[in-house]
């Protein structure tokens, strides 16, 4: 027993670190992506190649002067930037990035934890994370916070729907809400291919979750000045700032285990191969903030409930038929 926590805990330091600076090296990528798509020079001083700035960056936050506006309400305040960090971090638990394999005489699973209903408690922390952008959003003392707050919850909850749905399809394909299961279930055909529709409306829906563009109206910074964050700086804003990207990892790993087979490819190399099927997820989310405008507050709120939302149910009531009858 004791051996077995042991493990877990290793296995969750060792991906929480890999995951910190992933995220780190994740906004010189996107500065790099947007300079080029721009037709501009992207960050290229600091180190070879501009390889430094994210450390730059992180000690330029870390350094920071601390500041705290008045008549706030400090532990909703401290706390908000916590669960957010905490409801990306959380997703990874459940990630298997490969099947078992034996480490020094000792097998060891490449996932830290596993249940049977994995794909609700993957709905479960997508709905709590909303509690970061609200909070941060009501305990600022900021009109604007508040603004961004509430758009990031009307958001949230107008897109779980379809991405719930669209996460149904796949357990009602599969048989099972197990991610390891789903994973084994596509050795011979990726669900992508037998369920695109249900693809497109969780990568749609991936974006308005994570508050990317063209979704980022709880930020809107030429309507709000930050949104949710404006209040925010130093560590704290670098919480919400990396929980941003650790969000991107995690619906594209997400995205990637239960439409692209997961882990399995050719030859016993499981997690190069999920690395290489996550690639182009995160390069898309990079290349849309680079192309696309922003939605009007409207017109999201109508996509998602006048399109998003039929759309998902006719795939689900489909999608139902055609693997049950």
């Amino acid at each position: 027993m004791l051996y077995d926590t042991l493990i877990i805990l290793i296995k969750g330091l060792v991906l929480v670190l890999l995951l910190m600076g992933a995220a780190a090296y994740m906004t010189l990528l996107e500065r790099v992506i947007l300079a080029r798509l721009q037709q501009r020079l992207g960050p290229n001083r600091v180190g070879p190649l501009g390889l430094l700035q994210p450390i730059a960056d992180g000690i330029k936050l870390l350094t920071k002067e601390r500041f705290q506006p008045t008549n706030i309400e400090v532990f909703t305040y401290w706390l908000a930037p916590g669960i957010s960090m905490f409801c990306a971090l959380a997703a990874f638990v459940l990630i298997p990035f490969g099947g078992p394999v034996e480490l020094f005489g000792h097998h060891l699973t490449l996932q830290i934890a596993n249940i049977n209903a994995g794909i609700l408690f993957l709905l479960a922390l997508s709905a709590l994370a909303v509690y970061g952008v609200v909070l941060a959003g009501w305990s600022s003392n900021n009109r604007y916070s508040l603004l961004g707050g509430l758009r990031g919850t009307a958001q949230m909850i107008s897109y779980e729907i379809p991405m719930g749905m669209s996460l149904l399809t796949v357990a009602l394909m599969a048989g099972t809400l197990d991610l390891n299961a789903i994973v084994e279930a596509q050795r011979q055909q990726w669900y992508i291919w037998t369920n695109p529709i249900g693809f497109l409306l969780y990568l749609i829906t991936a974006f308005a979750e994570t508050n990317r563009a063209p979704f980022d109206l709880p930020e809107a910074e030429q309507e709000l000045t930050a949104g949710y964050h404006t209040e925010y700086g130093g560590m704290k804003f670098a919480l919400f700032f990396v929980a941003e990207y650790v969000n991107i990892l995690a619906v594209s790993s997400i995205a990637v285990t239960l439409f692209l087979g997961g882990w399995v490819g050719p030859g016993d190399l499981p997690v190069v191969w999920f690395l290489v099927k996550i690639a182009p997820f995160v390069f898309l989310f990079m290349w849309v903030r680079a192309t696309l405008p922003r939605f009007r507050y409207d017109q999201l709120m109508s996509f998602g409930w006048k399109v998003l939302i039929p759309v998902a149910i006719i795939n689900l009531i489909l999608t139902a038929y055609f693997t049950l009858v």
